[in-house]
C-alpha cells in the first residue's frame, strides 16, 4: 500500500463531500474524542451540541482537531485532519450565523441526532437542555490517502 499526502484542494473537496467527523478536544492534557455531524461553508465547519463534557472542554480550551475519513476498503481510504478553533455562536451578534448553520446542517437527514442524543442525566444533574450551535474556524488542513 502506498500512502501519499493529499493536495489542499483534495482535502477541501473531501470535507465538503462528507458530513461525519471525529472532534478531538482536550482538558488538562486529557483528550476527549466524539463523533459530530457538520456542514462546511468557507473556512468554517458548523455543528451543534447539547450542554455536556464536549462543550465544557471547548469553552475552556478552544483549540480542537477534526478528522474526516472516506473508507472504501482496508487498502483504499482518505483521511483529512483539521486544526481548528472553537467559536460558540451565542448572543444576538451571532443570530444570522446560527440560522445559516441551521440551514446548512438541515440539508443532511437526521443531522441533529449526534448532538441531541445524550445519556439520561445523573441524579441531581440540572443542566439545561438548550442546544448550542458552534463554528470551527479552520487553521490548518492536511490529508493522506492511499494511491491505487
Amino acid at each position: 500500500m502506498n500512502i501519499q499526502e493529499m493536495p489542499y484542494h483534495d482535502c477541501i473537496f473531501l470535507l465538503r463531500k462528507q458530513w461525519l467527523a471525529r472532534l478531538a478536544c482536550a482538558n488538562a492534557n486529557i483528550p476527549y474524542i466524539v463523533p459530530i455531524q457538520y456542514a462546511c461553508a468557507g473556512d468554517r465547519l458548523y455543528a451543534f451540541t447539547l450542554p455536556g463534557k464536549k462543550l465544557d472542554i471547548m469553552r475552556e480550551n478552544p483549540n480542537v482537531c477534526v478528522q474526516i475519513d472516506q473508507l472504501k476498503s482496508k487498502h483504499s481510504w482518505k483521511s483529512v485532519v483539521i486544526d481548528a478553533k472553537f467559536v460558540e455562536l451565542d448572543g444576538d451578534e451571532s443570530r444570522e450565523e446560527r440560522h445559516r448553520a441551521w440551514g446548512l446542517l438541515a440539508q443532511h437527514l437526521d443531522w441533529w441526532e449526534p448532538g441531541a442524543l445524550k445519556p439520561a442525566p445523573r441524579l441531581g444533574d440540572t443542566a439545561s437542555k438548550t442546544h448550542t450551535f458552534f463554528a470551527l474556524d479552520m487553521i490548518d488542513v492536511s490529508g493522506r490517502a492511499t494511491a491505487n
